[in-house]
């Protein structure tokens, strides 16, 4: 993605500025006054050496000439999307910390002390905290306020730990330096989970501060979509978790369809009123295929991801793919097939016994799916293997 950015040099006399306010625009001349008239009060008031910055995503509205009159730097980010624009408006910020807000009118720039507080004391993010700070009636949607972001809150602090309850807040203050380094990528809504994910990961500073809600001052719909943009947060999280959506789930069913073969295989099994036999392993066996299918997908995310930038690296993987190697595995594979086929063989003698006529009895049956599992999981294993090497964290002696 190809955004359109002023780099500032080092010898701007502006670069020694404090703080930068900054806030995303797309058409707002409702209200884009009154957040840069509050913003600017901020500044007069505290004392802070700051700006006011305007990341425009191509207003149509005269936005840009209302926060220009009021003394707003405005900088234009041809390349559509919340995220798209915040992008921009941090590599133009001049101020050493930034703090950034919507542009709706629904956070009080005029109290920014407790942000400006948290990071001179050193701390990299500090995030708002709406349901701490307080939220005026009509200020956010029931289905917000109640599911949306709890939800996905916790989703957030179960995946990756940290502080932050209130994960979607859009006044929140950072040091420049420090989030630039997270190389931020995405251009949508889900940019505010990717910015706090990555600052927790890679393990900054991260705190919370009481701030307040206001409704909305705009007469128009908001540009944020409910149920779009939560799966678009959602599906973030768990990409940016693979563990949660390959890893777990994966190793879980893989278990779980092993330990109904190994229990079925010597014959069925009753308990109480119900009799589990040859189509329970059935479906062990495809429960093992899926996991262990699953599982392999999240060493591919993993790796490619932290190649990508994406996701960080999982060092233990890392290392254990560079200990194992690529022959070893194949090794592996090579004698899964072999078992598979001689669980086969032994099918066919049970078949034979019979006159290779109709089957009695359900051992050729169970023989023969252990024979398909065990040899479908050392293709995928053999296949796996080359990829893996083929992205080049495997040895190949």
């Amino acid at each position: 993605m190809e955004l359109y950015v002023e780099e500032r040099q080092a010898s701007d006399p502006a670069a020694g500025l404090e703080l930068t306010i900054l806030m995303p625009c797309l058409n707002e001349a409702e209200t884009i006054g009154a957040c840069v008239g509050k913003a600017m009060a901020y500044l007069a008031r505290s004392g802070v050496a700051g700006e006011v910055v305007i990341a425009d995503n191509g207003s149509t509205d005269g936005s840009q000439a209302i926060a220009e009159g009021l003394g707003a730097r405005v900088v234009a980010v041809p390349t559509r999307g919340y995220g798209a624009a915040l992008i921009a408006g941090i590599a133009n910020a001049r101020g050493r910390y930034v703090i950034m807000g919507d542009s709706d009118d629904s956070y009080d720039f005029t109290d920014l002390d407790p942000f400006v507080a948290k990071l001179r004391q050193g701390f990299a993010l500090v995030m708002g905290n709406r349901f701490l700070g307080g939220i005026k009636p009509g200020a956010m949607p029931p289905l917000h306020r109640y599911l949306g972001n709890p939800v996905l809150s916790t989703i957030g602090r179960v995946f990756f730990g940290g502080p932050v309850r209130d994960f979607h807040c859009g006044l929140r203050g950072f040091d420049r330096d420090a989030i630039r380094s997270l190389d931020l990528r995405a251009p949508g809504m889900e940019f505010a989970s990717e910015m706090v994910v990555k600052a927790t990961v890679q393990g900054l500073r991260v705190t919370e501060v009481p701030t307040t809600l206001s409704p909305d001052g705009r007469s128009r719909p908001p540009h944020l979509r409910s149920w779009r943009d939560g799966w678009r947060h959602l599906r973030f999280l768990l990409v940016f978790c693979p563990r949660w959506l390959f890893l777990y789930p994966g190793a879980g069913l893989f278990l779980a369809g092993f330990v109904a073969m190994a229990v079925l295989l010597p014959g069925p099994l009753r308990m109480g009123g119900v009799t589990f036999d040859v189509h329970t392993i059935l479906y062990g066996s495809g429960a093992m295929i899926m996991g262990f299918q699953a599982v392999q997908f999240w060493v591919f995310s993993r790796i490619y991801g932290a190649q990508q930038g994406v996701v960080p690296e999982e060092k233990r993987l890392t290392a254990a793919l560079e200990r194992f190697g690529l022959e070893p595995a194949l090794i592996v594979a090579v004698l899964m097939v072999l078992l598979g086929l001689a669980l086969g063989i032994g099918a066919v003698a049970i078949w034979g016994a019979q006159r290779f006529g109709p089957l009695e009895g359900m051992g050729a049956m169970r023989m023969a799916i252990a024979s398909v599992t065990s040899m479908v999981l050392g293709l995928q294993l053999a296949f796996g293997a080359f990829f893996v090497a083929l992205l080049g964290m495997m040895r190949s002696d």
